[in-house]
Formats: C-alpha cells, sequence, structure tokens
C-alpha cells in the first residue's frame, strides 16, 4: 500500500500524503471508500497517529479526501480538470527538475533508469 523511505528529504507525512493521492488517483482507493483509521494506519507504518492525521488533513484541505465526524475519512474522487491542472503542475515540476539535473551532468541512461525502477514500484 504505502511505503516509507527514510532517506527521501521529504517529511513521513507528505510520504504517506502522496501514497494514499497516487492510491485514489489510480482507483486502488475507491471513490467513497473509507481510508483506513489514523490509529490503524500508524501502527500499520509503525510511526505517530499525528504523522497520519497531518497527512490526512493535508489529502482534506486538496480535496482527496472528506472526513465525516465520528465515521472517519473517506477517498473523494476528483473531478478530471482538477486532475488535469495537477498533472501540468507536476510536469512543469519534472521539467524544471529534469533541467537542473541534466545541467549536474546526468545521463539520458541514468534519468531512463530513474524512471523504470520508480515504474517498476
Amino acid at each position: 500500500m504505502i511505503t516509507l523511505n527514510y532517506r527521501d528529504a521529504r517529511p513521513i507525512y507528505e510520504q504517506v500524503r502522496d501514497g494514499l493521492r497516487r492510491l485514489i488517483v489510480s482507483g486502488a482507493i475507491a471513490d467513497g471508500e473509507k481510508l483506513p483509521s489514523v490509529r490503524a494506519l500508524a501502527s500499520q507504518l509503525a510511526i505517530n497517529p499525528n504523522t497520519i492525521q497531518r497527512a490526512y488533513s493535508e489529502l482534506e484541505s486538496e480535496g482527496y479526501a472528506a472526513s465525516v465526524p465520528g465515521k472517519g475519512s473517506f477517498a473523494v474522487r476528483r473531478e478530471r480538470a482538477e486532475d488535469d491542472g495537477r498533472r501540468l503542475a507536476l510536469t512543469e515540476t519534472l521539467r524544471e527538475t529534469l533541467r537542473e539535473l541534466r545541467a549536474l551532468g546526468m545521463t539520458t541512461a541514468e534519468l531512463d533508469a530513474i524512471y523504470r525502477e520508480e515504474e517498476e514500484k
């Protein structure tokens, strides 16, 4: 489901948020499906429940989750137009990152290897 990389520069809550967002966008977590409870997910990932709560709060502010008092958090499938906007923003970020990596001497083969590695996950 979600894997954490402790060598990643991003904070753990961002990794959890991004992992859940990816599962929601891909359909692995269906629209309206209940997300794991904060305690259950914290226990599964062996991290502090406050970290999970922060990830859930971010997902809610981004429109990928909705919380129902007393019932938990649920996945929300966003409108295609919103997904397209996010996609464009991420594509521009990727382009900037690729330009910087090329300027630092990374070869196309190295970039391709990273892409293939991520594709296998």
